[in-house]
């Protein structure tokens, strides 16, 4: 077999091989109706006939998303733009490391077997997972992955607030003033670099991509939605929509953390009395300054 960029054995100073010299990913793909994807190992590869996530080696100068999405294209037929990736937690093994790539589906995937290394495709209820003949190392960390499948981070950002907490000439046109953070927050759902990311409870080691919601009212109010960044024009005051927002995001997923950022007193405990918790602006200014590219 012909080796490309990234591929080879590795063995790490915790005395096992690992397949990736610079490491490897693997999509945890889960869909609300069929439940978890996994791929059942041709019997001639490292562990064959377990099963385990999509994935492989990743390659040089490529993210573990970016290696996850690829190696679930090549061995599943999975297109990448089908795929809305979450956050990623990545286990280091000393002088080697794996990053698990949570995603859900954005859009209809049929996988199919397109790989010599794919013995088979299932979706699987993730209750049943523990009963399939497991790779060893996925079976170890299934417990807690398992524990994050029906998480997500929304990010509610009030952008009245954010906007006003410096004083870089906002103030002459607040639209454009909007339309700038709107941009820069786009980055955030991009980011799979530990700490550089807004921590979850009982979850700080996954770096997670969150949902965002710009809040924007008055002059503002008009401003188009970005790709990556839905955008709420408050119908009446901005502290209500942002209170309403973080009740609907709780009422309709229990399980997501919603952060909300703000620096008003007032409204930081009214999001906390709807189970949210807050971020100061200029927090979430310090992470867009020095940790988003």
């Amino acid at each position: 077999m012909l080796l490309g960029d990234g591929d080879g054995f590795v063995r790490c100073a915790c005395g096992h091989r690992h397949w990736g010299l610079y490491g490897a990913a693997g999509l945890l793909l889960s869909d609300p109706d069929r439940g978890v994807l996994l791929q059942r190992r041709a019997w001639w590869t490292h562990h064959g006939g377990t099963w385990a996530l999509p994935g492989g080696a990743i390659r040089s100068g490529e993210s573990p998303a970016q290696a996850a999405t690829r190696e679930a294209e090549e061995e599943a037929a999975i297109d990448p733009a089908a795929v809305r990736v979450t956050a990623t937690s990545t286990e280091e093994h000393v002088t080697w490391r794996y990053t698990t790539v949570l995603a859900t589906v954005g859009a209809q995937v049929r996988p199919k077997e397109v790989s010599r290394e794919t013995a088979e495709l299932r979706w699987v209820a993730p209750d049943d997972v523990p009963a399939l003949r497991l790779h060893r190392d996925f079976a170890a960390a299934w417990p807690r992955l398992r524990a994050q499948l029906e998480r997500r981070l929304v990010l509610v950002v009030d952008a009245a607030n954010v906007v006003g907490s410096r004083p870089d000439g906002w103030w002459r046109d607040r639209a454009a003033a909007a339309v700038r953070l709107r941009d820069r927050l786009g980055a955030l759902v991009h980011i799979d670099v530990p700490g550089s990311h807004i921590p979850v409870p009982d979850a700080d080691d996954w770096c997670w991509r969150p949902r965002v919601l710009l809040v924007v009212e008055g002059r503002a109010a008009g401003i188009e939605p970005h790709e990556d960044v839905e955008v709420v024009a408050a119908r009446t005051d901005g502290d209500t929509a942002i209170v309403d927002e973080t009740r609907r995001v709780r009422t309709q997923r229990p399980r997501d953390h919603v952060v909300v950022v703000t620096a008003d007193r007032e409204l930081r405990e009214r999001v906390r009395g709807e189970g949210a918790d807050v971020l100061g602006p200029s927090t979430l200014l310090h992470l867009l300054d020095s940790q988003v590219r």
